[in-house]
């Protein structure tokens, strides 16, 4: 492990092979408490690379369990933009699902915010703790499957101590969305930062995605924004082009950042039902947004506009709810 702390800390980045090498260290529990903490800090201070991502996605997902799904997108994000907003890429997931698209959704409780993907749907009454068989099988009848991390991804146990006294966020926060146990070849994720849109669509060329949006906006939010443009790099095909999404010319009216703003599981769950059930707000407009990417990359719509505009019209139905309440009573 030491060669490795030793380059990272000389500001030069691990290849891919290298950083498989690290992570396999790290993950079989041979590394030290010491060594642990100077591998992640150091990185952080450093900045990942791609490669060294893709190393770690790559050894995560040799050693978690399996979910054996096709043809399945997920919608995990990083997490960690600080703003504490209502739980848009759940919501998204959930309404791509009635929308017939199948969803392997990956996700954790809260770790730097107030409800995480995990809390709000339990507060939703939806099990979160069902083994792959059960998924499998969630899928196949409701297009909607939950994987929660900790229960597929038993290596972290070797470096959470560590993680927990480092405080902040590492690399593990940026590999974490990208390690879904049913290894989807379709990906909307929102990163907490700008430069790592570049970084996370070569880390995922590496890793053999096939269509995936990675988006950050201009007001920090790790989701696409009803209030400002937001940033997309998208991996198509193993190319990689820049798109920029902008609500004023999709004519969205949404102007108060506070209405998305969210606080504990039930008043999270509570927001969700009341746009599920045909509310029209800043919170329907952003789970379109976002679930219109997942439209795209699963393949139902090329022109984002036209995708936006069939969620938006779905979500104001009332479908949705009926199709939540069929994911619940499962």
């Amino acid at each position: 492990m030491k060669q490795f702390i030793n380059k990272i800390g000389a500001k030069q980045d691990l290849t891919f092979s290298e950083s498989k090498e690290a992570f396999k260290i790290l993950m079989e529990g041979k590394a030290n408490d010491q060594e642990i903490f100077d591998f992640l800090t150091m990185l952080s201070n450093k900045g990942e690379s791609s490669d060294e991502i893709a190393g770690g996605v790559y050894v995560l997902r040799e050693k978690s369990k399996r979910v054996n799904v096709e043809d399945c997108i997920d919608t995990c994000g990083t997490g960690g933009d600080g703003m504490n907003t209502l739980n848009i890429s759940t919501a998204s997931a959930l309404l791509l699902a009635s929308m017939d698209i199948k969803v392997a959704k990956h996700g954790n409780k809260a770790v730097s915010s107030k409800c995480g993907s995990g809390d709000v749907l339990e507060a939703l009454d939806i099990n979160i703790n069902l083994d792959s068989n059960e998924i499998e099988q969630q899928i196949s009848k409701n297009n909607f499957g939950f994987m929660f991390a900790p229960n597929y991804h038993s290596a972290m146990k070797f470096v959470g101590p560590t993680r927990k006294k480092i405080g902040k966020r590492t690399i593990f926060n940026m590999i974490g969305p990208l390690s879904s146990p049913a290894l989807v070849k379709k990906q909307v994720i929102g990163v907490f930062d700008k430069t790592l849109l570049e970084i996370f669509a070569n880390a995922l060329k590496s890793l053999d995605i096939k269509f995936a949006w990675i988006v950050n906006s201009d007001d920090g939010l790790d989701e696409i924004s009803p209030y400002a443009k937001t940033n997309v790099m998208q991996l198509k095909n193993n190319e990689i082009t820049e798109i920029t999404i902008d609500p004023k010319k999709l004519k969205i009216n949404a102007d108060n950042f506070e209405n998305l703003i969210g606080q504990d599981a039930k008043f999270n769950a509570d927001k969700m039902l009341g746009i599920f059930k045909g509310e029209d707000n800043d919170f329907s407009k952003a789970v379109c947004l976002n679930a219109a990417a997942g439209l795209i990359v699963s393949g139902k719509y090329e022109n984002y506009e036209q995708a936006y505009n069939y969620a938006r019209d779905f979500i104001k139905s009332g479908a949705p709810y009926k199709h939540l309440v069929k994911i619940q009573n499962a």
